[in-house]
């Protein structure tokens, strides 16, 4: 069971107390039931995340803007990404679309690897310096062009996408193993949904469309 984390990052009263809220509240009235999951989003600092100026807000019930015209996603899409992958703590995850880092942090409680491709350097920097300093080492940052994934790092347990896509690269089916997961934000037209596709040995199997959603387009 990989857990190679230690929050060295401290948290005030109030930050914990939102935390344990936004946890109760958020994720668990709303089905996430999965309790690795719960235990890492209780965890895992979010304000640590978000702009300076944003920190008030970090555990509030939407998406925050960081560097870069981004987005920090949603609490509860974090919590219900992650859950939908499955993860029984030896995976090695490849996410595209880094952002702050935030992701990333969660599935580092849950999996044993994890690759976060980000296309900004600046953001991949800051990532990698959050991470850090929250003692996270079994998450590496790379910049990168998501649409390549990261072969050199290939075969993967699951890929997660936190950027919408209108067709699934090929290079993610590739880098994939038989038997992995990809969830991932599907655009169909002017909407888009969240996805959750199986991969077998001759292509995609099962392919579940889960709910609606909104996220930064993969660039």
């Amino acid at each position: 069971m990989a857990s190679n984390t230690q929050i060295v990052y401290t948290s005030s009263r109030e930050e914990i107390a939102n935390r344990i809220q936004m946890v109760e509240r958020q994720l668990r009235a709303r089905g996430i039931n999965n309790p690795r999951v719960l235990k890492a989003m209780t965890e895992i600092p979010r304000h640590c995340f978000v702009p300076s100026h944003e920190r008030g807000r970090a555990y509030e019930d939407s998406p925050l803007p960081i560097a870069c015209d981004q987005t920090i996603s949603q609490p509860y899409i974090v919590a219900r990404n992650t859950e939908l992958l499955e993860l029984s703590g030896t995976e090695r995850v490849l996410e595209i679309g880094a952002g702050s880092g935030y992701q990333a942090a969660v599935l580092a409680k849950l999996a044993g690897e994890v690759i976060a491709l980000e296309w900004f350097g600046e953001l991949a920097a800051e990532a990698n310096g959050t991470l850090t300093g929250l003692g996270i080492t079994n998450v590496h940052v790379i910049t990168g062009d998501g649409k390549l994934g990261q072969p050199e790092a290939a075969p993967f347990d699951r890929i997660l996408v936190s950027c919408a896509v209108k067709e699934v690269p090929r290079p993610w089916y590739v880098q994939l193993k038989p038997g992995g997961i990809l969830v991932f934000p599907r655009q169909i037209g002017g909407q888009q949904w969240l996805c959750r596709w199986h991969r077998t040995e001759v292509g995609w199997g099962n392919q579940e469309t889960l709910f609606g959603v909104r996220f930064v387009p993969l660039l």
